[in-house]
C-alpha cells in the first residue's frame, strides 16, 4: 500500500515472526508479521509508533544518497522518450520545461551542484517529468506483453522505488520504478517480464527461470547480468 507519509509499505505474512517487524526503508517500509497478525492489526501498530518512524526514516534519507547519479552543468541523458540537458541562465530558481522531446533544466549561475539540497531539488523536477511519461508508456507496453506472452495480470502502478526496478503482489498487481525511464528499451522489457512471469510463478524458483528464458528467448540470464550494470539509484 502507498502511505502518504512513509511512501510504501509492504506487508510480509511470516510464520517464524512471533511480533510485528518494521524495516525502515528510504522509500517506504517493510513490515513482517506474524500469520495471525492481520494487515490491518499491523497498520495500527504502526500508527502507534509513526512518529518515532518517521523521526528514524527521516535521518535515513538524510544520510544516504538521493541518487548515485549527479545532475550537474555537464548533463546530458537519454530517457526512454525525452532527453535531459541542464543549462546555465540568469535566473535565482531552478526552472524545467519539456519540449520537443527534451527535458531543459535551466539552473542559475555558480550553482553547487554538490551540495544535497540542490540535488533533491533537481532530481524532484526531473522525477515529476519521469513519473509522467512512464504513467504513459509503462501501462500500455505491459499490456502489449502481457497479450503476446499469455500472461494476466490486474493493474499496473508507477512507484519512486530506489531499492528495486519492479515488483508483483500476490493480487498480480504489477509495480514498476518511475526510474525505469533512465534504462534502455529491452532492459525495461526485461523488467516488465519478470513481473509478468511472477503473476504465475511466485518465487525465483527453476519454473520460474525457465519461464524467464521461454520469454525472453533463453536470454534471461544475460539481460540479468546486464541490467546489474545499472545499479543507478
Amino acid at each position: 500500500m502507498q502511505h502518504e507519509n512513509f511512501g510504501e509499505i509492504t506487508f510480509v505474512s511470516s510464520s517464524r515472526t512471533k511480533r510485528i517487524i518494521v524495516h525502515i526503508l528510504c522509500d517506504g517500509l517493510k513490515v513482517t508479521h506474524p500469520c495471525g497478525v492481520t494487515e490491518k492489526a499491523a497498520m495500527e501498530f504502526i500508527d502507534t509508533v509513526s512518529i518515532e518512524l518517521m523521526q528514524k526514516q527521516a535521518i535515513l534519507r538524510e544520510q544516504t544518497p538521493l541518487n548515485r547519479l549527479v545532475i550537474d552543468q555537464n548533463t546530458e541523458w537519454r530517457t526512454l522518450s525525452f532527453g535531459i540537458k541542464t543549462f546555465a541562465v540568469a535566473r535565482k530558481e531552478l526552472f524545467f520545461s519539456l519540449e520537443n522531446g527534451l527535458l531543459r533544466v535551466e539552473h542559475p549561475l555558480g550553482l553547487d551542484f554538490g551540495n544535497q539540497l540542490i540535488q533533491q531539488k533537481l532530481w524532484e523536477g526531473v522525477c515529476f517529468f519521469l513519473r509522467k511519461e512512464a504513467k504513459r508508456l509503462f501501462p500500455k507496453r505491459v499490456d502489449e506483453l502481457a497479450k503476446e506472452h499469455s500472461f494476466s495480470y490486474s493493474v499496473v502502478k508507477i512507484q519512486a522505488s530506489k531499492t528495486r526496478w519492479g515488483s508483483c503482489s500476490s493480487a498480480k498487481n504489477i509495480n514498476l520504478s518511475l526510474y525505469l525511464m533512465l534504462l534502455p528499451q529491452h532492459l525495461v522489457d526485461y523488467v516488465m517480464l519478470h513481473e509478468l512471469c511472477h503473476t504465475k510463478e511466485m518465487n525465483h524458483s527453476v519454473k520460474f527461470w525457465q519461464l524467464m528464458d521461454r520469454v525472453t528467448g533463453n536470454s534471461s540470464a544475460a539481460l540479468r547480468a546486464e541490467l546489474k550494470k545499472y545499479q543507478l539509484l
